[in-house]
């Protein structure tokens, strides 16, 4: 239940009620944007940032003990936000689509996804044999250790030992393939799935 008084620059305001924020949104909104409007140069921007700040103000309003410097909450949550949203965009950017400068290939989704198995068809067939087959046969025939195993005679730490160096093999040729010899760096053990 909010129920402190704020001193503002507009003089004294009582903030009564439960889960009612309309008197700080009444009082702090303007301020708040203008401060949005600063940081990021745009009207729909600051409108946004200081619609999330008072968004996360009624997410955490049962954690708030003390109203009176709800003011300076708000701006720094306001802030905060800003400063996500920078690091959002910084690490993956908007692009525009465009069908005349991205050149696409046309079929959909499917040609695609036929174009990408494709090729891990093509490097598997570069991966030494005998991991090769360990492979095919756990990812492709869904056959388990033991039966891998049985199938071809080995124990099942060897089993585990093929499929290993089998996915390490194939992460590399699928690396070069795509990334070119600098290329590994990109590509990490989470890329290959386990099942």
């Amino acid at each position: 239940m909010i129920t402190s008084k704020e001193v503002t620059g507009h003089g004294e305001i009582n903030f009564t009620g439960g889960t009612d924020v309309t008197p700080i949104v009444e009082v702090l909104y303007g301020s708040l944007y203008q401060f949005a409007l600063s940081l990021t140069s745009s009207e729909s921007d600051a409108a946004d940032l200081v619609q999330q700040t008072f968004l996360t103000l009624i997410q955490r309003l049962h954690q708030i003990r003390d109203f009176s410097k709800i003011k300076c909450w708000l701006f720094t949550t306001l802030r905060r936000n800003f400063f996500i949203k920078i690091r959002r965009q910084r690490n993956y950017p908007e692009v525009e689509f465009l069908p005349d400068v991205h050149d696409c290939p046309g079929g959909g989704q499917e040609a695609w996804r036929s174009l990408d198995a494709r090729s891990v068809r093509e490097a598997l067939l570069r991966v030494d044999e005998a991991y090769r087959v360990a492979l095919e046969l756990f990812y492709l025939s869904n056959l388990s250790y033991r039966e891998i195993g049985e199938a071809l005679g080995i124990p099942i730490g060897t089993v585990m030992s093929r499929l290993s160096r089998g996915k390490e093999q194939l992460k590399s040729i699928l690396s070069r393939s795509f990334y070119g010899n600098g290329g590994m760096q990109r590509m990490r053990g989470r890329d290959i799935p386990k099942r």
